[in-house]
């Protein structure tokens, strides 16, 4: 599952840098509700994302399916096994030997890979063993492992400053004041990262403190044509084929903190790594994983999944499916080109396809009349009792109500946020508001503009080089332009408009943007860096067109951010006071409930298990199902010669081909399968930021990783069903092609094997 970072707040925005239950619930007298209520994700407990310091309270299913680890122990972050899960920022990874190697997904490294490849060396599509730790590349600028070392809660001090009097403008500030100087006191500790991060819709906050290791160095991947075997034809789908790990390392100085690149680095010592099995796990058996999912929506109202599946989802679905189609023009018969925007165009790809299987899901489904039904439900538990009726009577009202205010602009506020589109406004647009926010006290600056932020905004700006054309851009540009003016007059920006002046039609917009780009020095990566930290007036007297524009609609753009922290303000005041109503409802029931993913660590687990999809999906028989009406849970080696073409999504290393015709299976055979386990199908509930997690066993031991869900899941971020499945790089197949086909001889020791 290529990870982006996918936003969906009540605005609903996509911002692209780099995923219930089934019975409704009955009231019964006057307090007291007898089943889980549908489609509001009440957890079953083969279901949730779950913080661990809540695994105690599922301790005897996890016993019971077959975890063989102390549930309590693993509430420590610090201790074994959840020290070796690391955070890459977007997606997971994990720790396998005392070296500090990283294992991941191919595509979670695919921007590294993608930097390090011209046309020359392509090893993108040739793949990439470093024999020698001399011979590791830099990765990406930008990248970093991060290692949680502590999680506090911090909710009494982040909302000690709060009154009921408060404006959404008032509350966003003192909230966001508290946050800066939790993270800010935490930060003194050199070489971490720290955030506050919030829970059950700001009902509580956590203070996640991270060693931020900076020094990423790509190691191992394989030819492209099996670490992204299938593309997006396969992509979403099961069966499944492909070879999605790579392998960084992480660097640290001599003195183990986190620095910049040097050839005197050391590799990190991490106090615990995953142990790496030789096998996969067989059918039934218990597995789990531990990683960073971005964001699931389980406790949104009817009115937002509405919106988001009849607005949303099909207008984003045709966006991008028309962004990556532009790219695709302007890049053709450029190579270099094509290497640079083949990150965000796999992207693109992916949510166009996930976007549409969420709409297909929904249709089958009454997730929509279920949301509604548990809404009426509430409702009446609320106004069954005086003292919960005095706390909630108008919780759902007014939230309903602030949805809908929100909602009302949303088609400019998509636009809008579409219009930095063009990396040279957005370099543009950063560059001066860092000049505005170094006017005021580091603590009173925006986030993303502090100097705690200096380094990785520094490095965004350098790695533009390796993902920018400017004759791309400008294509890109004018296709979000065109959206933008398509916008009633009233919802455009008037200093935006103004820029443009008559440059209306296709013709001229051309024209203007062409002279633009001729005329810009921003392309230049030295001319970029020299502007990060100038005063405020090198800006509002340049002459580069993007600077200038950048500059002419800033007041503009700031106060529709304004608006934008006071309706935030509100919904600080109303989630939480519905997070609160829906876990004192549940409470009735005896379940614990997991709150939504936010990007901090969480605990996942299940059993392999195959399951059977809507009728008529399945259209013959093949290597991964029974041929009848069922998916079972591996694919084998057969399944690839079945699916191969020779050509791209479909071709593989003559290698590759060779060793399995031969059967030279190895140590990695499967009896029951006779031939070697590609990939496996799991009950495990994960999202988008969970791809590049381990997948562990009973006992903790490294037996695959996540790296993408079955077609009929993804609306797995809306609900949880009986039929959502996870799909894992079986480490067998991952070992197979390491000693195999790469001879990785170096890793494998590595690795303890």
């Amino acid at each position: 599952m290529k990870d982006f970072m996918l936003r969906i707040t009540p605005v609903l925005a996509l911002w692209v840098t780099l995923g219930g239950c089934s019975e409704s619930t009955e009231t019964s007298g006057s307090s007291s509700v007898s089943e889980p209520a549908a489609g509001g994700s009440v957890p079953t407990l083969t279901e949730g994302m779950w913080q661990p310091h809540q695994l105690p309270q599922i301790a005897d299913e996890l016993k019971g399916l077959g975890l063989e680890l102390d549930p309590s122990s693993m509430t420590q972050l610090t201790d074994f096994p959840l020290n070796a899960i690391v955070s890459l920022g977007g997606c997971s990874a994990s720790f396998v030997s005392p070296g500090g190697l990283v294992v991941t997904n191919h595509h979670c490294a695919y921007g590294s890979i993608s930097y390090n490849s011209t046309e020359e060396n392509n090893i993108l599509a040739d793949g990439f063993l470093a024999e020698t730790r001399s011979q590791e590349l830099p990765a990406r600028p930008g990248s970093r492992v991060y290692v949680t070392v502590a999680m506090d809660e911090v909710t009494d001090q982040v909302k000690s400053a709060l009154t009921d009097t408060m404006t959404g403008t008032e509350r966003y500030q003192a909230i966001e004041v508290a946050q800066k100087a939790l993270v800010s006191e935490c930060e003194k500790d050199e070489g971490h990262r720290c955030e506050v991060y919030s829970f059950y819709g700001g009902l509580n906050y956590y203070l996640i403190k991270q060693l931020a290791i900076r020094d990423v160095r790509l190691v191992y991947a394989p030819p492209e044509s099996i670490g992204k075997f299938g593309g997006d034809i396969d992509n979403w789908m099961w069966p499944r084929h492909t070879g999605d790990f790579a392998f960084y390392r992480a660097y640290v100085d001599q003195d183990g903190q986190p620095a910049d690149f040097s050839e005197d680095n050391v590799p990190f010592k991490p106090k615990h790594h995953l142990k790496v099995a030789s096998k996969g796990p067989e059918e039934g058996e218990f597995v789990m994983l531990a990683g960073y999912p971005g964001t699931t929506n389980r406790y949104r109202l009817a009115a937002e999944v509405e919106n988001t599946f009849t607005w949303y989802y099909p207008v984003m679905q045709t966006v991008l499916a028309e962004w990556s189609q532009t790219i695709a023009d302007a890049t053709a018969g450029n190579k270099d080109a094509q290497l640079k925007y083949a990150d965000l165009v796999a992207g693109l790809n992916n949510y166009s396809k996930n976007f549409g299987g969420m709409l297909a899901g929904y249709g089958r489904s009454d997730l929509l009349a279920r949301k509604r039904d548990l809404e009426s439900k509430l409702q009446a538990w609320i106004a069954s009792d005086e003292a919960r009726e005095a706390r909630y009577a108008t919780t759902l009202e007014e939230l309903q109500a602030l949805i809908a205010e929100q909602q009302s602009t949303q088609e400019r506020d998509m636009v809008l946020r579409y219009m930095d589109r063009s990396a040279m406004l957005s370099a543009a647009r950063r560059l001066y508001r860092l000049s505005v926010e170094n006017e005021k006290p580091d603590p009173e600056r925006e986030p993303g503009y502090q100097e705690r932020d200096i380094t990785r905004f520094t490095q965004s700006l350098e790695s533009i080089e390796r993902s920018y054309a400017a004759g791309v851009d400008q294509a890109v540009w004018m296709y979000f332009l065109k959206r933008y003016l398509a916008l009633p007059e009233d919802q455009r920006i008037a200093s935006f408009d103004s820029f443009l002046g008559e440059a209306r039609t296709d013709e001229a917009l051309e024209q203007k943007l062409a002279a633009m780009y001729a005329a810009t020095r921003l392309g230049d990566t030295e001319a970029r860096l020299a502007l990060i930290g100038k005063e405020r007036s090198v800006f509002e007297n340049s002459d580069d067109p993007f600077i200038q524009l950048a500059v002419a609609i800033f007041d503009d753009m700031m106060a529709i951010e304004k608006k934008d922290k006071a309706m935030t303000g509100q919904f600080q005041v109303l989630r939480p006071q519905y997070m609160e109503l829906l876990i004192a409802y549940y409470d009735e029931l005896g379940r614990p409930v997991y709150p939504d993913a936010n990007s901090s660590l969480r605990v996942t687990y299940g059993t392999v298990k195959g399951y059977t999809p809507p009728a008529g999906t399945i259209k013959k028989p093949a290597d991964g199902n029974d041929g009848k009406d069922s998916y079972v849970p591996y694919t084998t080696l057969r399944g690839i010669v079945a699916k191969y073409t020779g050509e791209d999504p479909f071709d593989s290393p003559e290698r590759q081909l060779e060793l399995i015709k031969n059967r030279e299976f190895g140590d990695y055979a499967d009896a029951t399968l006779d031939s070697v386990p590609v990939n496996f199908l799991s009950t495990l509930d994960i999202t988008g930021g969970n791809s590049g997690s381990a997948t562990m066993n009973g006992k903790g031991e490294f037996v695959g990783i996540v790296f993408d869900g079955t077609y009929e899941s993804i609306n797995a971020d809306w609900e949880f069903n009986e039929n959502t499945r996870s799909i894992h790089v079986d480490v067998g197949y991952m070992l197979w092609i390491l000693e195999k086909i790469d001879g990785a001889d170096n890793l494998l020791e590595e690795m303890g094997l």
